[in-house]
């Protein structure tokens, strides 16, 4: 199965069919650049050891908050990754957790299922819904900057590896984005037709104080 998520990544991000819409993040012009303590320079090549194009930090899961976990890993964490167009996230799931809805607005993603069965799906510009249960060693694809969402629905651990076809893909999770970023309530009473103290609750939930009226 290890062997099979290395061919998937490797795949993803080398072996792309010609597109005439531009990539994600500008091609490379050398075959590596881990950043230098100088601005704007890459180390020097011959102080490099095959080290510094290993990464240990997925191993384990991260910490788990309502019974999700998410370790990405990019250039900011792997300074191998930088220029290189891609990067990666492994999510774990306790029994019933979720990875709320979401998008990148600058990659597509793969998602790979390591361990478990997972709920996951997507939803399109026209508000279609693409989703079913996915299993081990099945993967699907979040087309940029589209919604889409994770459950496991499983008795046990599921553990899915997703990969991104830029070194910094953001995410925008759309709980936090609508009751956690300082919207007016009077917007989000009309938008979503709650009352005061909805609002006031989903924000104290998502990391908002009270609004001063």
């Amino acid at each position: 199965m290890t062997v099979l998520l290395v061919i998937f990544i490797f795949h993803f991000t080398i072996h792309q069919p010609y597109s005439p819409v531009s990539a994600s993040d500008p091609d490379p012009i050398q075959d590596y650049c881990l950043p230098s303590p100088h601005p704007h320079q890459c180390k020097n090549s011959s102080s490099l050891t095959v080290d510094d194009f290993i990464f240990s930090g997925i191993k384990h899961p991260g910490k788990f908050t309502d019974k999700f976990s998410g370790v990405p890993v990019s250039a900011a964490v792997f300074p191998a990754l930088n220029t290189l167009g891609m990067s990666l996230v492994r999510a774990d799931f306790k029994a019933g957790g979720i990875n709320v809805p979401h998008y990148h607005p600058r990659a597509t993603e793969l998602a790979y299922v390591v361990e478990g069965r997972v709920y996951s799906g997507f939803v399109d510009t026209q508000n279609r819904v693409f989703a079913r249960v996915i299993e081990k060693g099945e993967v699907m694809v979040y087309p940029r900057g589209v919604l889409h969402f994770q459950m496991n629905v499983g008795d046990s651990p599921a553990t899915v590896v997703g990969s991104f076809d830029s070194q910094n893909p953001g995410s925008v999770k759309l709980p936090g984005a609508l009751f956690g970023s300082g919207i007016k309530d009077e917007l989000l009473e009309k938008a979503f037709g709650l009352k005061g103290k909805e609002i006031e609750k989903l924000k104290k939930r998502f990391g908002m104080k009270k609004e001063d009226n």
